[in-house]
């Protein structure tokens, strides 16, 4: 166990990073992001991983989703679902959610910034999406990554254990491995350290959260359900992802899922510990 003194140092970092950079500071004053020297900018969206023959093109007729657009009702509804049926997801719902949380509805300028279902910072938007697809009708389970300027995804790989990789990759979470499509989130860094330097990650973590919230709404219009998970671990995430843990990293993840009403009780139990300690 760490000794009072430094755990207190630790959590006086967090609050620091979180405070950001104040322009006061010197070191934050004679920055000068790569966008200000003029270098290239970097490239708006990762390249495909894989070649074409391992994409899929996603459906876009989402008129022919039975969505609900009461938002008044959605945020009365919203919330964390960690128990999930063995029930596909539809081709269409999974692009549906990708594109409310990542798709692209134009771009500014010839190659300047993309725009997108949620707001970003400068439009920098550094995410990269991957999928855990278990129980989704017309893809194979397997690693996806999402491909928003097609609007497609790219089969990545297989695993002989789909459930135990994602468990593992979400810090040991067993009710994660259950869900019809694991969503990941990577930061690719330097597409927002282009533009902001030293302050594109404390406003990365705050776009993740549109992300998040985004895809959270479009679920629950599907009336499908969805957890945000931030116990992630690195290594094993970054293995399953394919992605290098430096330039680009894992940041967030959120299991999606087919439920039914008679899981409330299940739903329940996960917070027993709340009446038997009485808090």
């Amino acid at each position: 166990m760490l000794q009072k003194d430094v755990q207190d140092r630790l959590i006086r970092e967090g609050r620091d990073f979180m405070k950001g950079n104040r322009l006061t500071d010197p070191y934050a004053a004679d920055f000068e992001s790569d966008q200000v020297r003029r270098l290239p900018q970097p490239p708006l969206c990762k390249a495909p991983m894989r070649g074409e023959e391992a994409r899929v093109k996603l459906p876009m007729d989402f008129e022919n989703l039975a969505l609900d657009g009461d938002l008044l009702e959605l945020l009365k509804r919203r919330k964390s679902h960690r128990v999930y049926t063995e029930e596909n997801l539809s081709l269409l719902q999974l692009s549906f959610l990708l594109w409310a949380s990542q798709g692209i509805k134009g771009r500014r300028g010839k190659a300047y910034a993309t725009l997108r279902t949620v707001p970003s910072g400068g439009a920098r938007h550094a995410f990269e999406t991957y999928l855990a697809v278990r129980h989704v009708e017309g893809l194979n389970p397997g690693i996806y990554h999402y491909l928003p300027e097609e609007n497609a995804v790219e089969l990545l790989h297989t695993e002989d254990n789909l459930e135990e990789a994602v468990i593992e990759s979400l810090a040991g979470q067993k009710w994660a491995g259950k869900a019809s499509a694991v969503f990941y989130w990577s930061m690719v860094a330097y597409r927002a350290e282009w533009r902001y330097g030293i302050y594109a990650h404390r406003v990365a973590l705050i776009d993740a959260g549109h992300v998040g919230e985004n895809l959270m709404l479009a679920a629950e219009a599907e009336k499908v359900g969805s957890c945000a998970v931030a116990a992630i671990s690195h290594e094993a995430c970054c293995k399953l992802l394919e992605i290098d843990g430096e330039e680009e990293f894992p940041i967030y993840a959120m299991p999606v899922g087919t439920v039914k009403p008679e899981d409330q009780a299940a739903e329940q139990e996960i917070y027993r510990f709340v009446k038997e300690q009485d808090l």
